[in-house]
């Protein structure tokens, strides 16, 4: 039988258990609103205490429920209520991650949130956090508590607290036992009051025999509490010794204390002394010149290679100390101080020195006459500056520097170059223009002051023109005649305007190619010279001044507006005395401003050179179009924004303004020709002219850039002879409009099948077809005279049949009746035939002209024109006069026979 306290502390444990399976609080929630009550979750207690919140679902089949996840409620960071003012079942629990939860009601929600209160404040220490929960709701369990007494209250809670803590389970031997005792008493379980009393009375004999035992072992409780004394008085005297050891480690402590600031104190100095020397090392290591670099700044010498070198080392050095990024409080040193003002004063002796020395070599390059071409006469060749760009050019780091330390003087330098580098270029420049001047007018050197005479005065020209054209200002017949006079004024030729109707009189002339060709080379030469000039001190500029960076803009007084032209088409020249001070947002602007003001004159002597070279042969504007079109290309391709490219590209607008003014001349003197009433007209002048500017276009364009430019000007001047040849042929007299046609259309026909102008297909189709035309229209009527009574009887006779007399009745018609058909027949035996015939071949060699040899293209034309009247007549007579037996008076071999034997004798 087991005892009274067993049963008891049985019963006590069975409570607990009791106690811990009703701590279960039970939810309905979901984790989605559209599956509300699929879901539960528990949160129960264990033994030892552990807290988890379980998520379980109810089974279909069953009301039971199937776990499926668990979280321990120490994980627990947070319970969100979502709002603590308005009724809300949603909530969030946050654990690893945050799970939303909405409850069945708010009042469960309420319920939940509120066990889970509980739970943290007696096992969690308060380490959730409650976020939107009302007060009211958190204060539950306090008010709970205070509404039981208090002293029954702190025994209730403080009891199921020890119960809690002191809860044991049973080991094995425990249970061992309870369930023997059990077995002997069958009736434990039949009658539990019994079963109670009879272990209550067993253990009421326990406790009054260990009552005995304690009583019986008073003598050793003595011997103990003696010991206890002894043991006691041990300790205070370990307790003293303690106390003084603590003395003595107090003493040592501060002793150690004392040692340890000295040693901070002495490691705070050695820091100390090792940052000053390295701010002492720092300024003498960067704001220490040497004393070499000194004297070079001061007394370099400026002229030699080894002087400039030291001079560029030593610059360098200084500007590295002067830019030396000092650190804060080293300005206020006065040692710092000194030294700046000593940099300062350095790099102000060495500015002057460079400026005065690079001021004295531009004044003496600027002065110097050594380069002037009246020396270099045989030769079109300009002087080269490379040897003087050499020698500057070692200066460039040292001009970077004064660029970077005193830009005052920097622009000073660059304004000073720019000044006396444009007086020497303007000397030499005029001097190379005035002698491409005089090899382009074939004169020497001593009359380069008669330019203004070189072209004829226009009574002159127009005295020659009526001359050529014959005493009463017309133009003559005599191609031979032409020709004479073309050689007599070929000498004169040379100075005169050339124009499209002087082509044509000039045509026979070598003279002129060979002036057009010096005069291409002249103007390739002038060309080729300029362009590796302006190019070589472009690049010069950009690399002496150093320009390639991107420093403030320098200040340079502009000279030309460039794009700007004057009333007369003429591009504006620079203006050398408008100084003025601009600003420059790209250095590429900059260095083109200081081309223009070192080459002002380029631009004007060009344009007076084209000028002169138009004055002497307009056709030059070709040479001049081709080949500026070609260099402003190769400029461009180099730098669209250099000075070369812009200016030549100015001067071409030029170039293009002549060539469209020499087509514009030539048409209006097409228009403005006369012909003569006395003599037969030929090939009219401007249609040779055509021919020799279209031979002369097509060897200078053949591979040029501006081919366009050609082509248009073809279009128009071929509309303007075809207008002006039918106007030629409509105000003749002396030829018959169809040979003015014939013979000018025939010849440009001919000209562009020649030269295979694609431009001008559609052209060269429409002379074919005017020449043919007219070439039958000619035939045509020239035929109707040799046989000419018999022409008007046969018309007769047609035109009884067009009114309705049949053919076969012709013949009783008393106008056309077989005699007078006879008596019209005997007028043209084949001796009058053959002499009808001779006189035309005359009046058709009168009418056509010698050079385009069209007399037998056309007699063969009338030939096969005659042969065909004649089948005509024949059949005629056989079916307006069958059987009648009239026949002509001659056949068609004699017919054949009567124009070879005339082609031959003439």
């Amino acid at each position: 039988m087991m005892s009274g306290s067993s049963a008891s502390s049985m019963s006590a444990r069975r409570g607990r258990r009791r106690r811990t399976a009703s701590c279960v609080q039970q939810v309905c929630l979901c984790d989605h609103p559209k599956q509300l009550n699929s879901h539960q979750i528990q949160m129960t207690t264990e033994r030892p205490v552990q807290v988890k919140v379980v998520k379980v679902k109810k089974s279909d089949k069953g009301d039971f429920y199937k776990r499926q996840m668990a979280w321990e409620l120490r994980d627990l960071t947070e319970v969100d209520a979502k709002d603590s003012s308005k009724e809300n079942p949603e909530f969030d629990l946050h654990f690893e991650k945050v799970y939303k939860w909405v409850a069945s009601s708010t009042a469960e929600k309420n319920s939940f949130i509120s066990c889970i209160w509980k739970l943290n404040q007696r096992y969690l220490r308060k380490k959730v956090e409650f976020v939107n929960v009302s007060p009211q709701l958190l204060e539950e369990l306090p008010k709970a508590e205070e509404s039981v007494p208090s002293g029954e209250s702190q025994s209730v809670a403080g009891g199921d607290e020890d119960a809690l803590d002191d809860y044991q389970e049973l080991n094995a031997r425990e249970e061992q036992d309870i369930e023997g005792m059990m077995d002997v008493c069958e009736y434990a379980i039949s009658n539990a009051e019994a079963f109670a009393e009879k272990l209550s009375r067993e253990l009421q004999v326990l406790d009054g025999a260990n009552i005995q035992s304690i009583m019986a072992s008073e003598k050793q409780v003595n011997i103990l509490m003696q010991l206890l004394d002894e043991a006691l008085s041990e300790v205070d005297t370990i307790e003293g010794k303690l106390s003084s050891y603590e003395e003595m480690l107090q003493s040592v402590k501060e002793q150690m204390d004392h040692i340890s600031q000295s040693n901070l104190l002495i490691q705070i100095s050695n820091t100390n002394n090792g940052k000053l020397l390295d701010e002492i090392q720092f300024l003498v290591n960067y704001m220490d010149l040497s004393k070499g670099h000194v004297r070079a700044l001061q007394d370099g010498d400026l002229s030699s290679p080894k002087g400039i070198e030291a001079c560029i080392n030593a610059s360098e050095a200084l500007l590295q100390c002067m830019n030396v990024a000092l650190r804060p409080g080293h300005e206020k040193l006065m040692a710092v101080k000194q030294q700046q003002q000593l940099f300062s004063d350095l790099r102000d002796t060495f500015a002057r020195r460079l400026t005065n020395h690079l001021n004295n070599v531009f004044v003496h390059q600027g002065h110097d006459q050594s380069s002037s071409l009246t020396q270099h006469t045989a030769e079109l060749l300009l002087p080269k500056h490379s040897p003087l760009h050499r020698e500057l050019l070692r200066y460039a780091k040292l001009m970077e520097w004064l660029k970077t330390t005193q830009r005052e003087k920097y622009e000073g330098l660059s304004r000073t170059y720019v000044d006396y580098m444009s007086r020497l270029y303007e000397r030499e420049i005029k001097d190379f223009f005035e002698i491409a001047k005089i090899k382009m007018a074939g004169t020497t050197k001593e009359g380069k002051g008669k330019f203004a005479t070189l072209p004829r005065k226009e009574s002159a020209l127009k005295q020659e023109t009526e001359s050529l054209h014959g005493s009463s200002g017309k133009l003559t017949g005599s191609t031979s005649s032409l020709n004479k006079l073309a050689v007599q004024g070929s000498n004169s030729r040379r100075s005169q305007s050339s124009s499209l109707l002087d082509m044509g009189n000039m045509s026979a002339s070598d003279l002129d190619v060979a002036d057009r060709t010096k005069f291409d080379k002249i103007f390739e030469q002038v060309l080729s010279e300029l362009e590796p000039l302006c190019l070589a001190e472009q690049d010069f500029i950009s690399k002496f001044f150093k320009l390639q960076q991107s420093p403030p803009p320098l200040q340079v007084a502009p000279q030309q507006g460039e794009g700007e032209e004057l009333d007369g088409g003429q591009p504006s020249r620079m203006a050398p005395h408008g100084e003025h001070r601009h600003s420059m947002s790209s250095e590429k602007d900059l260095v083109r401003l200081m081309m223009n003001k070192i080459f002002q004159s380029i631009e004007t002597e060009l344009h007076s050179l084209i000028a002169l070279g138009d004055k002497i042969d307009s056709f030059h504007s070709l040479y001049m179009l081709v080949k500026m079109s070609h260099h402003v290309w190769t400029a461009e391709n180099v730098d669209p924004a250099s000075y070369l490219s812009t200016t030549l590209g100015n001067v071409l607008v030029t170039v293009k303004r002549n060539f469209d003014k020499c087509i514009s001349v030539q048409i209006r003197q097409m228009e403005e020709v006369k012909i003569s009433k006395k003599s037969k007209v030929g090939i009219l002048p401007f249609v040779t002219g055509f021919e020799e500017f279209a031979e002369l276009a097509e060897t200078i364009f053949r591979s040029a850039e501006r081919r366009g430019d050609l082509d248009k000007a073809y279009v128009k001047l071929i509309r303007a002879v075809f207008m002006n040849v039918e106007k030629v042929a409509n105000e003749s007299q002396k030829t018959p409009r169809d040979v003015v046609m014939m013979e000018n259309f025939h010849h440009i026909f001919s000209t562009l099948s020649r030269l295979k102008i694609s431009c001008l297909e559609a052209e060269r189709k429409e002379a074919k077809h005017k020449y043919t035309d007219h070439l039958g229209s000619y035939v045509i009527n020239s035929l109707g005279q040799p046989l000419e009574k018999l022409n008007h009887f046969f018309e007769g006779v047609e035109a009884r049949v067009a009114q309705g007399v049949r053919e076969e009745e012709v013949s009783y018609q008393l106008a056309f009746n077989k005699q007078e058909l006879r008596k019209v027949i005997k007028e043209y035996p084949g001796k009058e035939v053959k002499k009808g015939l001779d006189n035309l071949y005359r009046k058709v060699d009168k009418h056509l002209c010698e050079e385009e040899s069209l007399l037998q293209v056309v007699w063969h034309s009338m030939q096969d024109e005659f042969i065909r009247q004649y089948k005509h007549f024949e059949g005629l007579i056989g079916r307006c006069y069958p059987g009648s037996g009239i026949t002509m008076d001659f056949t068609i071999r004699d017919m054949l026979e009567y124009f070879s034997s005339i082609a031959q004798s003439h």
